[in-house]
């Protein structure tokens, strides 16, 4: 996906990657509190463990740790690991549905980033890896680096 100008990438899921094979990607909106967005903007969110569902034709975004908002008062605050409402519309929440349920995938959110002031997430529909073919995926990475490497030398 190419970065555009306006989009201010705020957290990667690192661990997705590693874990799962990406065979499509989603953009999605995410409904969110005053405190939360600004804690965003700070970039004091984790994407680690989080997944989403589908459910009674709604997204939902669970386990996004995003921390309590640093000015704000105990009592206007958020709590952390609340379940987020994501933002798609109908035909692609059906569809994401459908692949859910029938091939087995997973939505997996990807990146969080600010795009026109609003936060979005990419959502990947994913297929877990098995450990041989974590281990095929290092291989592959450590060899090219190795490839690189010679390369600079020369």
């Amino acid at each position: 996906m190419a970065e555009h100008a306006k989009e201010k990438q705020v957290a990667v899921n690192r661990k997705a990657f590693h874990d799962y094979s990406i065979e499509e990607k989603f953009e999605a909106g995410i409904a969110l509190t005053g405190t939360e967005i600004k804690s965003i903007r700070d970039g004091r969110v984790n994407l680690r463990d989080s997944y989403a569902k589908i459910s009674d034709d709604e997204a939902w975004l669970m386990n996004m740790h995003v921390s309590p908002y640093g000015q704000a008062g105990g009592y206007f605050n958020h709590e952390p690991l609340r379940t987020r409402k994501l933002l798609l519309h109908r035909r692609e929440i059906r569809y994401l549905a459908g692949k859910t349920q029938a091939k087995g995938l997973t939505l997996v959110p990807l990146r969080l980033y600010l795009k026109g002031g609003k936060a979005k997430i990419e959502l990947g529909l994913a297929k877990g890896k098995k450990l041989y073919d974590k281990r095929e995926a290092l291989a592959e990475r450590d060899a090219e680096r190795e490839i690189e490497r010679a390369f600079k030398i020369r």
